[in-house]
């Protein structure tokens, strides 16, 4: 039986982090996103969030791509081409290639219609057991060590798992030992946003005596060849992260030996149906993951938090409480982390209502297409 989608409303919102957050590749407060909201014909409604920033820094996708995409061709696809599976829609989607973001946020909301219309959780549709999640949290680029220091302690206080750091060239080695000088045992991560080549092995190399749990994507965004050189060369584990666009480069990456950890962002990989894929993968062949964070706001997070609950997570992931970034999240009640655990909410779907004032006050423009 097909799942009887009647409406799509997308909704642009924009949104003001509380604090600047700053990576190798550019620094930013505001974000613009989209919610889609999708309507069946029974009144059940499913809701995704796009991930893109404005800038293409992270990928070659933004905010206006997105929409572009969505609206001229994925929707046009999902009215042709109805659904009875969330399953289904990677397929549906096939001919457009690329646009991953784009492609998850309206898979993500026809995962949580399927949910709703089932009376279960997302967490379970998609195979999940855990009934809580170990998060850790995404620091980043400081404009001193002090400040730094004092990030760590609090979110130390606050019981964070583990404290990902951004490195980039020139706040890299020399700041990493200063944490684990003030922080021995705290479990810890650098994050490089593809800021290094491999002329920089010998000063990678001295990540190693500082016994981090990883560095992330120190390489080219697009490679998994040098990565695997790199590997053979460190003792600290190589995360993927903007390296891995699908089931195929998991696979490639793992026979190259590129990684030890692959970072799995629902956007990044195009919806939760190939990220499931790329977890049970890892799983047979006794790879880490963890789920990675891209700022989103509420239903973001929530899709998030549902898909960590796959046995294969073994590492804490990105997905903070609401409030370390927003001063009013869209959903209620905002996710909120204690002691580095977020409960996984029993309620079918995501979990979460939407708060609809919220949705509206951070609402630019907004769409609606019939099906």
């Amino acid at each position: 039986m097909t799942i009887p989608i009647s409406q799509i409303i997308l909704h642009k919102l924009r949104m003001n982090l509380k604090s600047p957050f700053s990576t190798s590749f550019g620094t930013f407060q505001e974000k613009d996103f989209f919610i889609v909201e999708m309507i069946d014909q029974d009144g059940n409604q499913g809701f995704g969030e796009s991930v893109a920033f404005s800038s293409p820094w992270y990928s070659e996708e933004t905010v206006g791509t997105n929409q572009h995409v969505i609206e001229d061709f994925l929707i046009p696809l999902l009215q042709k081409h109805p659904v009875s599976h969330p399953d289904e829609v990677t397929k549906v989607f096939a001919p457009i290639r690329r646009n991953n973001m784009a492609k998850a946020a309206l898979e993500g909301a026809v995962w949580d219609i399927y949910a709703k219309r089932n009376e279960t959780t997302l967490a379970k549709a998609l195979g999940g057991e855990k009934k809580e999640i170990e998060v850790g949290i995404s620091i980043g680029i400081q404009p001193s060590v002090k400040d730094l220091l004092n990030t760590i302690e609090w979110a130390a206080e606050e019981g964070y798992k583990r404290m990902k750091i951004k490195i980039k060239p020139g706040w890299d080695v020399d700041v990493l030992r200063e944490v684990r000088k003030h922080f021995p045992t705290l479990p810890i991560m650098a994050d490089a946003n593809s800021a290094y080549t491999l002329k920089d092995i010998d000063h990678l190399k001295q990540l190693d005596e500082l016994e981090l749990m990883m560095i992330e994507q120190p390489l080219e965004h697009d490679d998994i060849v040098d990565h695997a050189l790199l590997q053979k060369e460190l003792e600290t584990p190589v995360c993927l992260d903007e390296s891995i666009h699908s089931f195929d480069d998991a696979r490639k990456a793992v026979e190259l030996g590129s990684c030890k950890i692959i970072n799995i962002k629902i956007g990044r990989v195009g919806g939760l149906t190939e990220s499931k894929r790329i977890h049970d993968y890892c799983k047979a062949n006794n790879i880490a993951v963890w789920c990675g964070g891209m700022l989103e706001a509420g239903v973001g997070r929530a899709h998030n938090i549902a898909l960590t609950t796959l046995d294969q997570f073994i590492l804490p992931g990105d997905t903070a409480g609401s409030s370390r970034y927003w001063e009013k999240d869209i959903i209620e009640p905002e996710v909120v982390a204690k002691n580095g655990m977020i409960k996984v909410p029993d309620t079918p779907g995501i979990g979460y209502e939407i708060n609809r004032q919220a949705l509206e006050d951070f609402t630019i423009s907004k769409k609606v297409f019939t099906l």
